[in-house]
C-alpha cells in the first residue's frame, strides 16, 4: 500500500495496489508544474486508488500529446497526483507526497531530450527520447 499527502495535511490519498512503474520524467510538462528539471513519478491502477480532502486539478495537454489532469491541494498548492487521458486505467503519483518515499525506485528517465544538463542523475536508468515504446 502506498500513501501520501499534500504539504498542509488537507488532502490525503492511498493506493492498495502494486507500483506499475517507477520513473524520472523530465518532458517540460513537469518541469514546469514542479520547478525542477525532473519529477520522480510511480503509477499505480485507478481502481486501487483513493483520495479525500480539497484537491483541484488543471487540465494540461501531456507528454503524449492528449489531455492529463494534475491534482494538487486547494489549500498549500501541492502536486500530489495525475490522471492522463492517454492512460484512463493509471495514475500518477508525484512520490514527493508519499508519506514514505523509500519504497520508491526509478527504473528509467523518460523525456531526456528535454532535461537540462544540470539535471541529469547517476543512477543506472534506462532513458527513453520520449514514452517507451
Amino acid at each position: 500500500m502506498f500513501e501520501g499527502q499534500c504539504l498542509c495535511g488537507a488532502v490525503q490519498y492511498q493506493s492498495t495496489g502494486p507500483a506499475l512503474f517507477s520513473v524520472i520524467c523530465h518532458c517540460r510538462d513537469c518541469q514546469r508544474a514542479s520547478g525542477t528539471g525532473g519529477v520522480p513519478v510511480m503509477g499505480v491502477s485507478r481502481s486501487s486508488f483513493s483520495f479525500r480532502g480539497p484537491a483541484k486539478h488543471s487540465r494540461v495537454c501531456g507528454g503524449s500529446g492528449l489531455p492529463s489532469d494534475r491534482y494538487f491541494c486547494s489549500e498549500c498548492g501541492c502536486l500530489l497526483f495525475g490522471m492522463p487521458s492517454a492512460y484512463p486505467d493509471l495514475v500518477s503519483i508525484y512520490v514527493g507526497s508519499l508519506n514514505d518515499s523509500a519504497s520508491f525506485s526509478p527504473t528509467d528517465a523518460l523525456f531526456i531530450a528535454q532535461r537540462p544538463r544540470w539535471a541529469t542523475l547517476s543512477l543506472p536508468l534506462a532513458e527513453h527520447e520520449g514514452l517507451p515504446t
